[in-house]
């Protein structure tokens, strides 16, 4: 007997629709290993039609009130809430995340981050009206960008998503949405429920590979393209969009070093960091997989890790006691699996280090000491549950060790002196710096990072600033 798959299909113009060729893409579950529908590979004739539709769509947008667009968007946050449980499954089937931690970690807080949008959608201000010059008043307006290209990753499908089209409708641009080619199932019910709350054209979703995103980014409609995805991604997209002057939004890669200092507590640090190196099997540009320890404290603190690590369990979304799921795709799996098969003599495995199982992604919680600063597996991102420990011997070091990689999107200090928290804190270079706490993200603060982690902002006012563009008005009073 066989099961019938799913057939996923692209949203464009307020309807479903098939690729205008018929070329399909196989989805699998992480969790199985198996497929369970099909998604359009969309070609150009399909994202020439999405990028129509939202040019079409963008002059009565743009136009209508803030207040307007922030009715919409309150009401897509509460169909979302009403549709939780669908959402839920589509989001469970596309990553094989367990059912209750994404019930409770994912959305509240995109419900909270629309809602957060929407407000923003009648705080956007400029420079009060003045005389900079005699006999003229000069006025500031902020103003939509247009139709924005927007491409989401796979590894918070969803939540992506929502960082992508809230800020950008609550602005009054259009969105031609991609989500990744093997995560295309939650993006697709999202556009069903936003379908039938925002009218035709102002948001459309476009399946397909990376020829497709390559096709939304080069498109000559789009005043803006917006990624979340790797440092290669991120670059050639930048390449594409300088070629007509596209704004980019990039957030790209990350490497988060997490410095722990001798008089932390180490049993709340360890706690802690495990939960947020392993959460989401490690595939999240934030998590705390690059910790440095000073060396006093340095082989206490390697144990303890790894003993939480041996308790942490991964496995089948319906299983209550599993912290995470499965790697998202079987080329994750081989690069996480390479990352360990290739280490250097001188690490040391101290937990895990091998695949769980032999049906679907599984990767055991994994922890490696003994590394230095130029290893690979500290200089790359793994984007899977490996947690990685180098040894310090003061604050000096610690910063050359946590500010020597490419990526600077996040970071954490471990530590009860507060002049040291601060003096760290101003010197990190990265996007964000928690202290005594790594990976909490609230709507109104910003999220990015510099260097190869991209430019822009997530979330906050940033964020939906990023989403407008400055136009100075300036008028003879004569």
């Amino acid at each position: 007997m066989t099961t019938e798959l799913r057939r996923l299909r692209n949203y464009i113009n307020g309807e479903f629709r098939d690729a205008a060729d018929g070329r399909t893409i196989e989805v699998i579950n992480p969790a199985t290993g198996e497929v369970y529908a099909t998604s359009p590979l969309s070609g150009p004739a399909d994202v020439d039609a999405a990028m129509e539709a939202a040019a079409s769509a963008f002059p009565a947008w743009r136009d209508s009130t803030p207040s307007e667009r922030q009715k919409v968007l309150l009401k897509i946050a509460d169909a979302f809430e009403e549709r939780a449980e669908d959402l839920i499954a589509a989001e469970v089937q596309n990553t094989g995340k367990p059912i209750g931690i994404t019930a409770s970690e994912e959305i509240p807080p995109m419900v909270d981050q629309i809602r957060f949008f929407a407000g923003a959608a009648r705080l956007l201000e400029g420079r009060s009206a003045g005389e900079y010059m005699e006999g003229m008043t000069s006025i500031v307006r902020r103003e939509p960008v247009g139709v924005c290209a927007q491409v989401a990753p796979w590894n918070y499908p969803m939540m992506m998503a929502v960082w992508k089209f809230a800020p950008a409708l609550a602005a009054g641009n259009t969105v031609v949405l991609k989500p990744s080619d093997t995560t295309p199932a939650s993006t697709v019910l999202m556009a069903e429920i936003i379908g039938q709350i925002v009218p035709k054209g102002v948001f459309n979703v476009v399946c397909g590979d990376r020829e497709t995103g390559k096709a939304m980014v080069e498109h000559p409609t789009p005043a803006m393209a917006s990624i979340t995805g790797s440092v290669r991604a991120g670059m050639q997209v930048a390449e594409s969009a300088a070629k007509d002057v596209k704004r980019v939004h990039l957030e790209l890669g990350g490497k988060a070093p997490v410095v722990v200092f001798e008089d932390t507590d180490i049993e709340k640090a360890v706690g802690d960091i495990s939960v947020a190196g392993f959460f989401n099997a490690g595939q999240d540009c934030t998590a705390a997989t690059r910790v440095l320890v000073q060396e006093s404290i340095h082989d206490e603190f390697v144990a303890a890790l790894a003993k939480a690590a041996s308790e942490i369990k991964t496995g089948q979304p319906d299983d209550e006691e599993v912290l995470y799921g499965p790697l998202n795709n079987a080329n994750q799996l081989k690069q996480v699996t390479g990352f360990i098969d290739r280490l250097p003599a001188h690490a040391k495995v101290e937990a895990g280090g091998r695949r769980v199982g032999d049906k679907g992604y599984f990767y055991a919680p994994t922890v490696v000491s003994g590394l230095k600063q130029d290893d690979e597996i500290v200089q790359n991102e793994v984007f899977g549950p490996v947690i990685t420990v180098q040894s310090f011997t003061d604050e000096a070091q610690a910063l050359e060790f946590a500010n020597g990689v490419e990526y600077a999107l996040a970071s954490s200090v471990w530590t009860k002196d507060h002049a040291r928290a601060m003096r760290m804190s101003k010197s990190l270079d990265f996007g964000c710096v928690w202290i005594n706490t790594h990976i909490p993200l609230v709507a109104e603060m910003p999220h990015g990072g510099y260097k190869k982690s991209g430019y822009g902002k997530d979330l906050s006012a940033y964020g939906f600033e990023d989403y407008t563009r400055i136009k100075h008005v300036m008028t003879s009073l004569g």
